[in-house]
């Protein structure tokens, strides 16, 4: 007898009227509950059984429905009027309890995000999938949570049974057993697959799923995901068959950016994307809400009150610098683990002070202090003392799966050691000493699981050499003694790169620039920080031996005055806008990290967004963001390059622009903004011939001539304007992924001011004159070397890995020799397989590479002689473009005007042939687009060869 022929019978022989919930029938048969509901709901789908409303769910047979007080969820045709299946398990309970109303910020900066999430549970019939993004520790657990029992309480989830959670970072690393916790897994499937087993999507049937880390699940995983979101069936690991069924709302969390590390068929499968904000873009009124509510949570535990001062709270909330609500929890339990030891003997209250933080904590106080607008808004809300008691005001939703969440009381591990120590008769000094280092250790273990991965520092020694930041780091320990005073961390990210930006700038052979007489003066007055800057130099001197004249040592003073004061009024604002979705917000959410105090505004533009739409938004950004000394706006191209004289002019704040920004420029104008003698004509002028913060070992060609502040009316080539031309037979296809690969390289290696132009073998000539009118053409790449005098690589070399070499000719300039990179290996289905592993993204390599040969072997048979290296790599790469782009409906257009003669070419039969295997081995078919541009390819090949 089946499974679901069991519970059937169990059912029949055992329900009356009132009918019996899934918990009565899997005690009953020793099932699992997940199993029986999902047999339950179908046999209610077969007819078989009637569901009855209420809480919890009963089931019955149909004929003992008609006599239950419970009104069946069926609707029965005798009863027109009655309510419908969907409608009367996705309608909202009439006075149910909104749980988001507890939640801090629900009716000011989270009031969008929590009426997308009321509106993703309620839409019918069965909600709406959902994609939580937000910074580490920003409450996306916290918020899932919430999401669930908001579902609960309204009714909407056929079989509650809590919030299932899988994190994909746990089994990133074996995506077989990620895959088999998901989906299941059929006995025989792996090794130790010893019997059947359901996976968490079963488990969740009737429920709600919260795929945490969801950027860590495999492509493959993700594909059965967006299979199961569109079809609701999937199958278990080791089966063929989607045979299995289950009704499951997805929310899923990331902290990084979906374009980027999520498939798009994904993406595009979840209608709902919820931003959540960073700790220190909520209001200061939010942020002290969320504190009060943590200590609270912390006094529940210990049962006293906690008592702080304001200069304690100020530093609190300073010290949240990267892992916002998670991070200020866990400053909260360390710090009210260190009162609760000092107020060990009182059995009403602990007291926190400023003696109990540690120094990272206390600094935070500084941060607060040194933003003025800040310090005023939190100022405004404390009192000189602020007292939490046990559960004071709303308590936040707790749940197991909080990463910040102790497992153990730590205060009862506290109070037991202390009574320990001193029945072993040490003092109060001692125990303190001993129960410190325990709570270091506890925590310390604790987080070392849940640690945060960001690291500013990573970041700065992509763009700064490492021994700058060395010697920097060195240099901050002597400085610090000298000048009595502790740096934040911002100190090595300024300091670095005023000192990178400073060894470029004697090395390009520019003049120094020289100080004012005001300024000297302003500055003598500072003679400690002089000392301080005089030992930095004297360091430079002898690491580098680099000619550091005595001005540098008054920059260097007016640096570590700024970091000392960070005096944020009156600075040049910073602006920065680009087209694209976050382009702009990109490059200063990289400065954010870098330079923890900054004041620089994005725009992202999108590229549909008509222009006067665009500018209002600009304006408005610029009139908020200027302090009295002006505004330097940073753009991309098009009509953002024209915006700055226009709002001048209107609203009086003067306003230069530099166009073609790159995040170098961004990170450079935001550092220069933050010295005290920074002024907007200043900056302007120095940035102008800014060329990013170059390895020292590098000597890339600099050009004299200075980017023009406004576009050029002109078409003749820019020697900023810089360009590398991709060649490939048709300009699509492999000469796109020519471009990426080269992006990819002078990105690492901070190349800036590049473009990549794919072109085709057959307008190669016209296109490059277009292109040379306006660029200045400095590389080449592809199947075909051009007649131009620049360093040229060939397709096989690139894939084979010369691109570093070719960056190194790049490097050399346009009249180096044209060096010869290392002999090409032979081209074999091998080598094939591991191009296509390396930049194809959706694609299987091991499966297709066999197939894509045996294509272009069909198309080498047709040929006057065999097929070249250059020419068969292109092919394939070509041909698994075209299949990514079918296989996930990113369909390309072709010339219509050009598609019938298509048919009349000789190479047009044998491309069908061709694509019949592929019809038969893939069932995928090319549109008749993709197969102009493989004709194309065929007939360009033969023209070349003619």
């Amino acid at each position: 007898m089946t499974r679901k022929a069991r519970i059937f019978e169990f059912v029949r022989h055992h329900c009356d009227a009132t009918g019996l919930t899934t918990e009565m029938v899997a005690q009953a048969l020793a099932l699992a509950r997940s199993n029986v509901s999902k047999e339950l709901n179908a046999l209610v789908r077969d007819g078989q059984l009637t569901k009855l409303t209420g809480r919890p769910v009963r089931y019955t047979q149909p004929e003992l429905a008609a006599t239950s007080p419970a009104t069946p969820a069926q609707a029965r045709p005798a009863r027109p009027k009655q309510i419908s299946t969907a409608t009367t398990t996705m309608a909202p309970k009439v006075g149910a309890t909104d749980i988001f109303e507890s939640m801090i910020g629900t009716h000011e900066s989270l009031q969008n995000q929590v009426e997308q999430a009321k509106a993703a549970i309620l839409y019918p019939p069965r909600g709406l999938n959902t994609l939580v993004i937000g910074p580490t520790g920003s409450g996306k657990t916290y918020f899932a949570n919430t999401m669930y029992e908001f579902a609960e309480t309204q009714g909407v989830l056929t079989n509650p049974q809590g919030l299932i959670t899988f994190n994909c970072a746990d089994y990133a690393h074996n995506p077989e057993l990620l895959m088999s916790h998901l989906f299941g897994y059929i006995k025989g499937s792996f090794t130790g697959a010893n019997e059947d087993k359901d996976g968490l999507i079963q488990e969740a049937d009737g429920g709600m799923l919260f795929l945490d880390e969801v950027h860590r699940l495999p492509p493959e995983g993700q594909e059965m995901i967006f299979y199961f979101m569109d079809h609701g069936t999937y199958s278990r690991l080791g089966e063929t068959a989607k045979n299995h069924h289950a009704n499951v709302r997805l929310v899923c969390a990331t902290t990084e950016d979906p374009k980027s590390s999520l498939l798009q068929t994904f993406v595009r499968r979840i209608p709902i994307t919820i931003q959540l904000p960073a700790f220190n873009q909520r209001s200061a009124k939010e942020r002290l809400a969320l504190l009060k509510a943590l200590l609270s949570l912390e006094a529940a535990r210990i049962n006293k009150q906690i008592r702080l001062t304001e200069d304690v709270v100020q530093a609190l909330l300073g010290s949240v610098t990267y892992g916002n609500v998670g991070q200020l929890k866990s400053n909260i339990q360390l710090v009210c683990a260190q009162g609760f030891v000092n107020s060990i003997e009182n059995d009403t209250e602990i007291n926190i002070t400023m003696d109990d933080l540690p120094q990272n904590i206390r600094s935070g106080l500084m941060t607060v202090a040194s933003n003025r607008h800040e310090l005023g808004a939190i100022s405004e809300l404390l009192d000189p003392v602020l007292i939490v008691k046990p559960n004071d005001g709303p308590t936040p939703l707790r749940n197991k799966n909080d990463n910040y969440e102790l497992p153990y009381n730590l205060y009862e591990i506290i109070g037991d050691k202390a009574s320990l120590l001193r029945r072993e008769g040490l003092d109060k000094e001692h125990i303190n000493r001993f129960i410190t280092t325990d709570i270091n250790l506890h925590l310390k273990s604790f987080y070392k699981q849940t640690q945060m991965n960001v690291s500013p520092e990573n970041k700065l020694a992509e763009i700064v050499d490492q021994d700058v930041i060395d010697f920097t780091k060195t240099a901050q320990a002597t400085i610090q003694e000298l000048l009595g005073y502790n740096f934040k961390d911002n100190f090595i990210y300024a300091v670095s790169l005023h000192i990178s930006s400073f060894i470029k700038r004697i090395q390009a052979g520019k003049p120094m620039r020289q100080m004012s007489a005001d300024m000297l003066a302003m500055v003598k007055e500072y003679p400690a920080e002089i000392k301080a800057a005089q030992v930095l130099k004297q360091g430079l001197d002898e690491r580098y031996h680099l000619p550091i004249p005595q001005s540098e040592v008054y920059y260097l003073a007016i640096l570590l005055i700024s970091l000392k004061s960070m005096q944020l009024d009156g600075k040049v604002g910073v602006f920065v806008a680009a087209h694209g979705m976050s382009t702009a917000s990109s490059m200063t959410q990289v400065v954010g990290q870098l330079l923890d105090d900054y004041d620089a505004d994005a725009f992202d533009m999108p590229l549909d967004m008509d222009p006067e739409v665009a500018y209002g938004h600009v304006k408005a950004q610029i009139q908020k963001l200027d302090a009295g000394n002006g505004v330097l706006m940073l753009v991309d191209m098009g009509s953002l390059t024209t915006f700055g004289k226009r709002i001048q002019k209107e609203t009086g704040i003067a306003i230069r622009t530099i166009d073609m920004v790159t995040t170098p420029v961004v990170l450079e104008a935001v550092r220069k903004s933050g010295l005290i003698d920074s002024d907007l004509e200043t900056i302007f002028r120095e940035l102008v011939g800014f060329k990013g913060y170059s390895r020292i070992s590098r000597n890339l060609p600099t050009e004299q001539t200075e980017v023009p502040a406004e576009p050029a009316a002109t078409t003749q080539p820019d020697g900023n304007h810089r360009a590398i031309i991709a060649i490939c037979a048709t300009g699509v296809g492999t000469a796109e992924r020519i471009k990426t690969i080269l992006d990819s390289l002078l990105a690492q290696n901070f190349i800036e001011g590049i473009t990549v132009f794919p072109i085709s073998v057959v307008d190669m000539a016209t296109r490059l004159d277009q292109i040379s009118r306006s660029y200045q053409i400095i590389a080449a790449t592809g199947i075909v070397k051009p007649k131009l005098d620049v360093p040229f690589i060939s397709l096989e070399e690139l894939l084979q890995g010369g691109g570093e070499k070719f960056i190194d000719q790049l490097a050399m300039g346009l009249n180096a020799p044209q060096s010869k990179l290392a002999d090409t290996q032979e081209l074999t289905p091998e080598l094939c397989e591991k191009y296509l592993g390396d930049y194809f993204t959706f694609l299987n390599p091991r499966k297709l590479t066999t197939i894509l040969w045996q294509y272009s072997e069909v198309i080498n048979q047709s040929l006057e002689s065999p097929m070249s290296n250059a020419f068969r790599i292109d092919l394939i790469m070509h041909l698994a473009g075209a299949l990514e782009r079918t296989a996930i409906k990113d369909q390309i257009t072709a010339p219509e005007e050009e598609l019938p003669t298509m048919t009349t070419s000789k190479w047009y039969p044998i491309v069908q042939q061709a694509n019949q295997q592929l019809t038969d081995q893939l069932q995928l078919t090319f549109s008749e687009a993709e197969n102009y541009y493989i004709v194309q390819s065929l007939e360009t090949h033969q023209a070349k060869l003619a």
